[in-house]
């Protein structure tokens, strides 16, 4: 079996969050000591605080929870692209080459490394055209290694828009700075919050060259 890759950010408190979102807070509960045999630790963060899946909840009022999502399209083979580049948004012309035999999940690394505990304003996003062309090529779960999928300047959020449309799974602030592009397996399971518009996930990958499409 081959080893593991995360590709989840640690989340630690005072980690950047999006301005006005709820800050990741750690606070003891018990400590061990002379009248205490445990340690137990209290912890407070947004739903979309570090890797997390977003539920159609969060871009539709009449979307799913992410507890009634399929947990299928979170597990299996993915193709991870460099799509970094020089404008604000991954055009779909930047990423056709690579969409030869693509496989239903697909991860884009769009920055060369961010600091989790700094909030990344201006990040390099996608297009939504190239969300398009991700779902036209049979693609159901994009994931990206920024916060959103759209500017954090946006209000009308178009390729959530798109991923509403098609009905696509989104994965955000992923950590893909030290993932050589390629084939993999993607095992990347939300926590199953009931009625909550997204969760945290620990995401990991699995070279295997004999997977098969899924």
């Amino acid at each position: 079996m081959s080893k593991l890759i995360d590709i989840t950010p640690p989340v630690r408190a005072g980690m950047a969050v999006f301005p006005g979102d709820a800050p990741c807070k750690v606070e003891q509960t018990f400590a061990i000591g002379p009248q205490c045999p445990v340690n137990v630790t209290e912890i407070s963060i947004s739903t979309h605080c570090g890797a997390h899946a977003d539920a159609p909840l969060h871009y539709d009022a009449d979307g799913k929870a992410i507890d009634e999502l399929d947990l299928d399209d979170f597990v299996g083979p993915a193709r991870v692209i460099d799509a970094r580049g020089n404008g604000p948004l991954c055009q779909p012309d930047e990423i056709a080459g690579q969409m030869d035999g693509v496989p239903a999940r697909v991860l884009l690394r769009l920055q060369d490394c961010i600091d989790p505990m700094v909030w990344p304003a201006g990040f390099r996003t996608l297009a939504p055209e190239t969300m398009q062309l991700l779902a036209e090529s049979g693609v159901r779960l994009v994931g990206v290694d920024v916060p959103s999928v759209d500017p954090d300047t946006s209000k009308d959020l178009p390729s959530h828009q798109v991923a509403r449309s098609r009905d696509l799974r989104i994965l955000e602030n992923l950590a893909l700075s030290e993932v050589e592009p390629g084939d993999y397996e993607l095992i990347a399971l939300p926590m199953k919050l009931e009625g909550l518009d997204a969760a945290p996930v620990r995401a990991v990958l699995r070279s295997n060259r004999n997977l098969g499409e899924s």
